[in-house]
């Protein structure tokens, strides 16, 4: 197993974004699914996509003459990762001061709001299974 040794670049998170939203591509996919977004070329995309698998953030299968890639880590994991590189390098390991800045700099729907309440309810519901007592 490879593993991931850098944070992925935003060129690097807008492929991943195609390999998690189309499952495994060849390149060609993925550059043509970039082209809507952003200018970008084939040999370039090719090219990032074989730094990618270099670093570990997406593997390669080379059995059939078309390479088909696929994202190494889930996007649920990669994002895990990417906010908690983030947390512990810009915030302090707080995650209160990173939800506070995300929630001041980024105004909120109602849905989006109910959802982070349910969230802290789910949590909350959790603590106090897990310690028999909420923590305050």
């Amino acid at each position: 197993m490879v593993q991931i040794k850098a944070r992925p670049t935003d060129a690097e998170l807008a492929i991943l974004q195609v390999l998690w939203n189309r499952g495994p591509s060849t390149v060609r996919h993925v550059f043509e699914a970039l082209a809507d977004e952003r200018e970008t070329g084939y040999t370039t995309t090719l090219k990032l996509m074989q730094i990618m698998a270099d670093k570990g953030l997406v593997t390669r299968d080379e059995s059939a003459r078309t390479h088909i890639y696929t994202a190494h880590a889930s996007r649920d994991l990669t994002q895990r990762r990417l906010v908690t590189d983030l947390l512990n390098r810009a915030f302090g390991g707080s995650a209160a001061a990173l939800v506070m800045q995300a929630l001041s700099t980024h105004p909120l729907s109602a849905e989006e709001l109910r959802d982070i309440e349910q969230l802290i309810a789910d949590y909350k519901k959790e603590l106090e299974a897990s310690t028999g007592r909420l923590q305050s």
